[in-house]
């Protein structure tokens, strides 16, 4: 710590502000928000820091703070000097084009396009729509069932659509009369409010009269638009009577990475899924805030914004002129679970395909240098599973130059008779298996992981010396927030992965070896088993139940969650006494 640091740091106020971190090139590089500066502020350097957090203070020249009149003020000020600094270690989601408007130009013959805006008043508009796509889908259905103008400068003769029946055909028609175009605009704005059941009958009735009068190609034109108008209303998961817009925020945690998943509905109709993954740089509900920040700087604001967090909701209530909504029950309540699901599965996805294009040989070489070992081509991983003791199975899976090899996969029934304790389970399976190494004198790997902590690590080693094998053998090291961020050997000694690109590829080993030994557990039990560690918990039925299962296929998984990411999804109390008996 610099001479200049402790004194801005002995200068520090206990009072609520915003502060400023600066690097050597006097650039901003992060922009916080404090209840006390002080407190806040100088634990960036008096407390040990690790991973994003470690980094940005190593980079850190000195920093600023702007005292403020309360908690809510710095953070509306916090959010202005984000978007006006753009800082490289704050979150600063991407930003997609700007959000598309279904248009209808007021004309004498008024036509539907898109545009990007809705400033031009020549123009009725409606939306906007978060996916460009959907609206562009929209329209085009839209032009197939109303005969509105299609082109945008009138031509001298009738074309296609005026034969098709889509078209009123100004070119030909001089005088349509007004009342005409204003019942279809009427009918479309109807049809864009999710009221199109009446369009829908009315030409099914036409599909089959064509159908009845063999004229199968008109039939198969009306089937079409059927099929189209059906993939419109599919998108529409529950039908929101009172046409309000929404949006529902949910969000799953890994190894310090956090997923956001929103579900935008407008009018009633879900046009738009939006998924953010993002570093944990402080806490989770304080990034959980910060991505619902930028998320609004991109996106308009709907008069409904559902999240089951009451302190996000009491950070942000003030700070944006919308009703924040926590739910416990009924359509928007299944709305979150549904929104949990979908940052779990899109957590996955993240992990699982981040960095697929990196060079893993020379990933592998920073390993060995890492560990001080030769280059670890040939890796081995081992896992257990089981549900409170039942059916325990053990699972291997190889990776050759950092690719799974499957037919080198193996599974492995635990055969001890106390199945709940994974070290026994472990030194049985490791004896069974590098016995056969040794007797059949198969290739040895170049390193051996386990998915545990240093009492695995010492395990596994002791079956090594007892064979006399010389493998290289690590843990996979969790922090006390059960993530993993480095390896760990057989003294305790603990390696950090700094490189992100190293960490994501020894992730994807760890998930491979978890989804195998979670996938050969549910052969050997029926979720009966699993549900049966979840009775007796006032408020846990049937269906929530399933809603857990769901989300956490496996007892880790499940364990590994924190209570404000179960309240997401389960009532407060509920998802207290669940976290509680998962704990004892």
């Amino acid at each position: 710590m610099t001479n200049k640091i402790k004194t801005l740091i002995d200068n520090l106020k206990h009072l609520p502000g915003v502060y400023l971190m600066f690097n050597q090139d006097d650039v901003v590089i992060y922009v916080g928000k404090a209840k006390d500066l002080y407190k806040r502020v100088s634990q960036y350097f008096l407390k040990p820091q690790v991973g994003k957090v470690a980094k940005m203070v190593s980079e850190i020249s000195y920093f600023q703070t702007i005292i403020c009149k309360n908690e809510k003020e710095a953070f509306i000020l916090e959010m202005n000097l984000i978007q006006t600094h753009y800082p490289k270690f704050n979150i600063l989601l991407k930003d997609d084009k700007h959000y598309p408007y279904i248009a209808i130009k007021k004309d004498k013959d008024p036509y539907l396009t898109i545009k990007r805006n809705n400033k031009d008043k020549k123009y009725i508009y409606y939306g906007p729509f978060p996916n460009s796509s959907a609206a562009y889908q929209m329209v085009d259905l839209l032009n197939k069932l109303y005969p509105l103008r299609k082109c945008k400068n009138i031509p001298k003769e009738a074309c296609l659509y005026y034969h098709l029946g889509q078209c009123l055909a100004p070119c030909i028609n001089k005088n349509i009369d007004s009342e005409i175009y204003n019942k279809t605009i009427e009918q479309i704005r109807s049809f864009l409010n999710g009221d199109n059941k009446k369009k829908y009958d009315e030409i099914k009735e036409k599909m089959l009269d064509a159908s009845n009068k063999t004229n199968f190609e008109l039939a198969l034109s009306y089937k079409k638009t059927l099929d189209a108008i059906d993939h419109i209303n599919q998108k529409q998961n529950v039908e929101f009577l009172d046409k309000i817009d929404k949006d529902i925020f949910a969000y799953s945690t890994r190894n310090n990475y956090m997923c956001v998943s929103c579900l935008m509905y407008r009018s009633g109709l879900l046009l738009d899924k939006k998924s953010y993954v993002v570093e944990i740089f402080e806490s989770e509900v304080a990034t959980f805030i910060d991505i619902i920040s930028q998320f609004y700087h991109l996106y308009p604001l709907p008069k409904e914004v559902i999240i089951n967090n009451e302190e996000v909701i009491n950070n942000l209530n003030d700070v944006f002129d919308t009703n924040f909504i926590s739910v416990e029950k009924g359509k928007l309540y299944e709305l979150v679970q549904q929104a949990k699901i979908n940052s779990d599965n899109y957590l996955d996805e993240y992990f699982l395909s981040a960095r697929l294009d990196d060079d893993k040989n020379k990933l592998l070489e920073n390993l060995g240098q890492l560990l001080n070992i030769k280059t670890p081509y040939h890796i081995e991983l081992f896992d257990n599973s089981h549900t409170q003791g039942y059916d325990p199975v053990s699972a291997l899976v190889v990776f050759i130059n950092g690719e799974p090899q499957k037919k080198m996969y193996r599974k492995f029934k635990i055969e001890h008779q106390e199945a709940r304790d994974d070290l026994k389970s472990m030194e049985e399976v490791m004896t069974r298996h590098y016995k056969r190494v040794k007797n059949d004198n198969l290739k040895k790997a170049d390193l051996i992981l386990l998915d545990g902590g240093l009492n695995q690590v010492k395990v596994g080693q002791k079956v090594l010396d007892q064979l006399q094998l010389n493998i290289p053998l690590f843990g996979l090291f969790k922090n006390n927030k059960h993530q993993t961020d480095g390896l760990i050997d057989k003294d305790g000694n603990v390696y950090p992965i700094n490189d992100k690109k190293l960490f994501f590829l020894l992730t994807r080993m760890q998930d491979e070896v978890h989804r195998f030994a979670i996938t050969y557990h549910k052969q050997k039990r029926s979720k009966s088993m699993f549900k049966s560690i979840l009775d007796n918990i006032p408020g846990l039925g049937d269906k929530r139940k399933e809603i857990i299962l769901n989300a956490y296929p496996d007892m880790n998984m499940l364990k590994e969650a924190s209570l404000e990411e179960l309240s997401q999804v389960l009532p407060k109390d509920v998802a207290l006494a669940l976290f509680n008996k998962l704990r004892s």
